[in-house]
């Protein structure tokens, strides 16, 4: 009986132990918590902002002070620069296309595409039998007025002296007539066909001389020695006169009322990268192209160095004057839905979102239509950080 009771404490024992130890643990893990929670307190970050209905605060200790700008509005009456691609083109008033007079054959071809020729200069010889024929009649037309000039003369001399009838000399005076009117037409024949040639090689009615109209450069050929020409509107060659050419910009309809004739513009050419040269309008289209909306504007440019070339690529900066107008940089727009907006200073570091209509744009700047008034105060930069 006396050695049980030792064994019968012992569970006892090692439950109040285990009691012990649990309650310690309890405890230890009570305080990590307590500490960890004090400790999340204590590192809470200032919140970035604090939205209230539409209006945006930016406490003072957020990062986002040193990091967004604000700006006065301002206001900008300076001239704005519209600049519009554009294209070399020869003047049309100064392009010749060469067709054949009649038909014919090519017998000789003295130039090539890209020469430059003088006016009267021989093109390309041709022999033709429309041509050959006219000639003929030319000539048979001068004998047959030759004859009857003398005719004429001959029969006033007869009544002169009293000795002819009255109706061999009206008879004469319309025979005259007659061949002087076949005569002019015939000969204004030769003449409207050999328009292009020189006198000398005309005459015979062998061989049309095609000569230069005007001075200039062979832009086009589309003709070879040997080559039968039946029609006469088919175009042989162009001769275009470079010394002066045009611009071509194609401006905008609603942009159309700041363009005038005679107004200077600067045009660049990516050609030309160090040099800037200037022009005048000398010509805005009165019809619109259906497909963009746009009218052709064409500048007048001197060229006799050649320098500017047909379809060469340019750049026509027209100068518009416009109003004073309130005027923020580019930076302070921002995008919402399918509005243009800015962020308003309302007081020190709170701010609305306002909708803007915004104009044209310079060197970093736009004119705001409606939606600020000068003095306003907006976000020029890090205004995106306001957006979440």
């Amino acid at each position: 009986m006396q050695k049980s009771l030792p064994q019968q404490k012992k569970p006892v024992f090692i439950i109040a132990i285990a009691i012990f130890v649990a309650v310690c643990i309890a405890w230890v893990v009570a305080i990590g918590v307590g500490k960890s929670l004090a400790h999340a307190t204590e590192v809470r970050p200032e919140p970035n902002f604090v939205r209230s209905g539409e209006e945006i605060s930016i406490p003072a200790q957020s990062a986002l002070r040193d990091r967004i700008v604000v700006q006065a509005v301002e206001a900008l009456g300076s001239d704005h620069t519209l600049a519009l691609p554009a294209q070399v083109e020869a003047d049309p008033a100064r392009t010749v296309n060469i067709v054949p007079p009649v038909a014919g054959k090519v017998l000789e071809l003295k130039v090539g595409l890209g020469d430059h020729v003088k006016k009267g200069q021989l093109l390309l010889v041709l022999t033709s039998g429309d041509f050959a024929q006219a000639t003929a009649d030319q000539q048979k037309a001068r004998d047959a007025l030759q004859l009857a000039n003398k005719v004429l003369e001959r029969q006033r001399g007869v009544q002169d002296a009293g000795a002819g009838a009255a109706k061999d000399l009206e008879q004469a005076e319309s025979a005259h007539i007659q061949a002087q009117s076949e005569f002019t037409r015939a000969d204004t024949r030769v003449k409207s066909l050999s328009a292009a040639t020189n006198g000398s090689a005309a005459s015979n009615g062998q061989r049309l001389n095609i000569v230069a109209p005007t001075s200039g450069s062979i832009t086009a050929l589309a003709v070879g020695v040997g080559q039968s020409l039946n029609d006469p509107t088919a175009v042989l060659m162009t001769i275009a006169n470079l010394d002066s050419v045009w611009v071509t910009a194609n401006v905008p309809e609603n942009m159309l009322a700041s363009v005038k004739n005679g107004q200077s513009v600067a045009i660049r050419f990516p050609a030309y990268p160090d040099n800037a040269f200037q022009g005048k309008v000398a010509f805005i289209s009165d019809v619109l192209q259906p497909d963009t909306r746009r009218a052709a504007v064409r500048i007048s440019m001197p060229n006799a160095d050649g320098k500017l070339k047909p379809n060469m690529f340019a750049t026509a900066a027209f100068s518009v004057v416009q109003a004073a107008a309130p005027t923020v940089p580019t930076s302070a727009l921002l995008m919402n839905n399918d509005d243009t907006t800015v962020f308003l200073e309302l007081t020190p570091w709170t701010f609305v979102r306002r909708k803007v209509t915004i104009g044209s744009e310079d060197d970093g700047s736009v004119r705001i239509q409606s939606g600020l008034k000068l003095g306003d105060r907006v976000v020029t930069k890090g205004g995106v950080l306001l957006n979440d």
